[in-house]
């Protein structure tokens, strides 16, 4: 059986407390404007995604490719986000919310990886962008 290289958990506590507040941001922004995925789902899918990073990187170790179950999480996520998009005859909902679930995706495995200015600068963007279009043009 191999020997893994877990990190220090100041750094284990440090990555997934990034993730908690970064996805928590986007998920209130979603949660103040009643759209099916809130605060609590891109908390779990930004600390999940942070965590399976973690885990990815410390089974890699020097010899492996880390971004392996990475992209299984980016696939995983899109089937996730999928079941909050509805189609109506006229019209669709959910696209905002699921392509915001995913994006929480890929802020929870950035800090997971430890890459926290990444994180903070998507989050920053993505609330622009919510805050910003804040549904003007929703009939």
């Amino acid at each position: 059986m191999p020997s893994y290289s877990f990190p220090d958990l100041d750094v284990v506590f440090w990555r997934l407390l990034a993730a908690l507040l970064l996805c928590g941001v986007i998920g209130l922004e979603r949660e103040v404007h009643h759209r099916s995925a809130g605060l609590r789902t891109h908390i779990l899918v930004g600390m999940g995604s942070c965590l399976l990073m973690m885990i990815s990187v410390i089974v890699a170790g020097s010899e492996h490719d880390p971004g392996r179950i990475a992209a299984q999480v980016v696939t995983g996520i899109g089937f996730l986000g999928a079941g909050t998009i509805m189609r109506y005859s006229d019209h669709t909902e959910g696209l905002t919310t699921a392509a915001g679930v995913w994006a929480a995706s890929a802020v929870g495995l950035a800090a997971g990886l430890g890459w926290f200015e990444g994180a903070t600068v998507t989050t920053a963007l993505m609330l622009l962008v919510l805050v910003l279009h804040g549904g003007r043009f929703r009939r």
